[in-house]
């Protein structure tokens, strides 16, 4: 969920399974595919929530055990091929995808002493692979294939942390989209896998000691040590020796702690402090302090109020990025051991930009901003001091830094929307010249030089292009929104036209450079991203403007941006399409049931529906902070006020939809969508149409998004786009 963060656990994949074989034997020997849609059994299951009387028919359909479960699955896969696989223009849309997705991917290096550790994606690789340098540009040597794990691809590399000098590296893996991780050690040299290996160690923080002999590291408890079913919760930090047995780990952080903490770990450049900072929801995180010279446990250094720290210690000293009293972010720095909040020094004030994060590289602090939604660079002396700003390219957005203290480099990887992936290189260097060039301040000059690119030869991003525009949502406020599309566009108000959003966690939606969106925009459609309230895109004050209480803003805005671009002449609602997952496929569930003449289809992907249930799933107990929970009374009137699954109509008539999920979806639980689809089915005007379908499609060893293999990236966007050109008329 949001951003990506936090998150557990597998669902079976077996019913999904045999129902995907089941139906391409069906195809496959001739057999007629469903003409309608399975009918799912009626069993009423009355609830009563504070005095409201509830009637759930579909509540069975959480059961993917169930052997009913899996039949209905079967026959909705059968019927949805039997719909997507005729559609012309099918083989067209595979190659050019295919085309589009062998674009591939490159990340910031990290530099660990002489080493540069990186991953790309080249071609059809399935995965990215972990590279390593032993200089700046010297020759690439393949540290970790994840491609040779699995001939499906679909084991994933999901992290690595290179120890202090980059000896070893810490990595994991896990299967199947589950982003449950094995832990991994290898050393760097040979390539030698060690037999260290520690389960449960999703989304892992790592502090390796500088002296590489170990590392302080977060994962879930053994198994056993808590009760059944808990096993997504109670992320604790533990310290391995190497060559030790993991089962002997010292647990150094969460005991007793709230089962939804979420830790993670930082080392002092001198090897002295271990800095804990907790996250709690996504409006509050706390920073823990731990002199490793001492036997004291970790003394918390903040007061425990609702904003979000982050911070790193340098020299002594403790670098505190904060929203504290300020939405837009500000740092301070403070003594390492010295606990008295009034002893904090304002170093960086807040600004009109939000700061994202600041650390500290090359003894000076680098800061990354965001303004309208677009990225800045700048640097910083340790005493608060503006040095330079770092030119981009072009507005766009920085995916990624990376730097040591101790070294006078860093590197940023950047993208927009006509922009592929590009990886910078900052060298930091006394200003040489009599006169400092102009936006130098002091005596350092920031000049990114490319590092490596991918290449995108099948693409000219020079037909295409990007204005931001502006529209005011229900309550007048101001939100913004990209719209992309080929140069020379007519505005004829029929134009096909694709609209997302996400709106959550804290999340912004900037310029990145979407790889199947010029399919889309190839044949002449818009592309269009909104920046809806709920997002990170202008502090904490528009995140909060669209959580909890304030959910409705955030539909409330995606309504307004789709009446922007109908009143704008780029489309209307026969050909206006919209497209969201996750905390995106909550807000399409919002659309269909609020506004279902405003569009033509929908793509619902992993979505949550069921906002009365949703925190009794997989790990959405950590999603309480943002939505709330039905079991308090207050918090139930308004999840119940837009719950999608509790607001569909009978006998309404709604756009096309495509609900897609996946078996192994460890964030958001795929009852959502198949409850959401056997109601629709059952009950909307178009439920049964063959014309304006409502289709459920699950994905095979695949989870919430990440790690999944590009093989499965371009079946699942051939299917999309197919829907798309057929629902709003676009001609291969």
């Amino acid at each position: 969920m949001a951003g990506g963060v936090r998150l557990f656990w597998a669902l079976s994949s077996l019913c999904i399974m045999a129902a995907t074989v089941v139906a391409a034997e069906n195809l496959q020997s001739g057999k007629t595919p469903p003409s309608v849609p399975p009918v799912a059994a009626i069993k009423p299951l009355s609830e009563n929530w504070y005095g409201v009387n509830i009637v759930d028919n579909y509540r069975w359909l959480e059961d993917g055990n169930n052997p009913e479960t899996r039949q209905w699955v079967e026959q909705e896969m059968a019927y949805t091929r039997g719909l997507l696989d005729p559609l012309p223009g099918r083989d067209a849309i595979h190659k050019r995808l295919t085309e589009l997705l062998s674009i591939g991917s490159v990340t910031p290096p990290e530099i660990a002493g002489r080493y540069y550790f990186y991953t790309k994606r080249e071609g059809m690789q399935n995965q990215p692979v972990l590279y390593v340098r032993e200089s700046l540009n010297g020759p690439d040597r393949v540290l970790v294939d994840a491609n040779q794990l699995a001939a499906d691809g679909t084991v994933a590399l999901d992290w690595f942390q290179p120890s202090d000098n980059g000896r070893y590296v810490a990595y994991g893996v896990s299967a199947g989209g589950s982003e449950m991780s094995t832990l991994h050690v290898l050393e760097t040299k040979t390539g030698t896998v060690l037999p260290d290996t520690i389960e449960r160690t999703r989304a892992a923080s790592i502090a390796w000691l500088h002296d590489n002999s170990g590392f302080y590291y977060t994962r879930y408890p053994a198994k056993g040590d808590v009760a059944a079913g808990q096993e997504v919760y109670n992320r604790h930090v533990f310290f391995h020796l190497l060559g030790d047995d993991p089962i002997h780990d010292d647990p150094v952080f969460g005991e007793g702690r709230d089962p939804e903490d979420w830790p993670n770990v930082h080392l002092s450049n001198d090897g002295r402090w271990l800095l804990i900072d907790v996250e709690q929801g996504w409006v509050k995180s706390e920073l823990f302090l731990m002199d490793l010279k001492s036997d004291k446990p970790p003394s918390r250094i903040t007061t425990g109020k609702e904003f979000l720290y982050r911070g790193e210690v340098y020299n002594g000293k403790v670098y505190v990025t904060t929203n504290e009293d300020s939405p837009r972010y500000r740092v301070f720095v403070t003594d390492a051991g010295d606990f008295d909040r009034d002893h904090w020094k304002e170093l960086i004030p807040q600004s009109d930009a939000v700061l994202q994060g600041a650390s500290v590289f090359g003894g000076k602090l680098y800061a990354q901003y965001e303004q309208n939604a677009s990225s800045q660079l700048k640097i910083f002396d340790l005493e608060g001091k503006k040095l330079s700003d770092i030119t981009l390219p072009t507005l766009g957005t920085v995916f990624g830094s990376s730097g040591r203290w101790n070294r006078d480099e860093c590197f940023f990887g950047f993208q927009s929307f006509t922009v592929p992936p590009s990886i910078y290189r900052v060298e930091l260097k006394p200003v040489q010249a009599t006169v400092k060039p102009a936006g130098v301040e002091a005596d350092v000059i920031a000049n990114p030089t490319l590092w490596t690119k991918v290449d995108a030869p099948s693409i000219d991003p020079s037909a295409y292009e990007v204005a931001q525009e502006w529209f005011k949502s229900k309550d007048g406020t101001r939100v913004p929104m990209f719209v992309v599309h080929k140069k020379g566009l007519e505005k004829s108000g029929k134009n096909p036209a694709l609209l997302t959003a996400y709106g959550g966690f804290n999340v912004s939606l900037t310029p990145s450079f979407s790889r199947s969106a010029y399919l889309w925009m190839e044949h002449g459609g818009i592309y269009a991203v909104a920046n809806l309230r709920g997002g990170a895109e202008f502090g904490e004050d528009w995140h909060r403007a669209g959580m909890l209480d304030k959910k409705q803003n955030v539909f409330d805005d995606m309504i307004a941006a789709a009446e922007h671009i109908i009143s704008e002449k780029y489309t209307d609602p026969k050909h206006l399409a919209i497209q969201g997952g996750s905390n995106g496929g909550l807000l399409m569930g919002a659309m269909i049931t609020q506004r279902p003449d405003l569009f033509r289809a929908v793509i619902c992907q992993v979505p949550l529906l069921d906002m009365l249930h949703y925190q009794n799933f997989q790990i959405a107990k950590l999603w309480i902070p943002e939505y709330g929970s039905a079991e308090n009374s207050d918090q139930f009137k308004w999840l119940y006020a837009y719950s999608p699954y509790h607001h569909m109509k009978a006998g309404v008539e709604y756009p096309a939809i495509l609900f897609m999920t996946a078996d192994t979806d460890t964030r958001v639980d795929p009852m959502h969508a198949k409850k959401m689809t056997a109601l629709m089915q059952a009950e909307a005007k178009n439920g049964a149409s063959r014309t304006r379908p409502i289709l459920l499609r699950i994905e095979t060893k695949a989870g919430h998004g990440a790690g999944k293999p590009v093989t499965k990236q371009i079946e699942e966007l051939t299917d999309v786009f197919c829907f798309l050109f057929w629902q709003l008329g676009v001609k291969e």
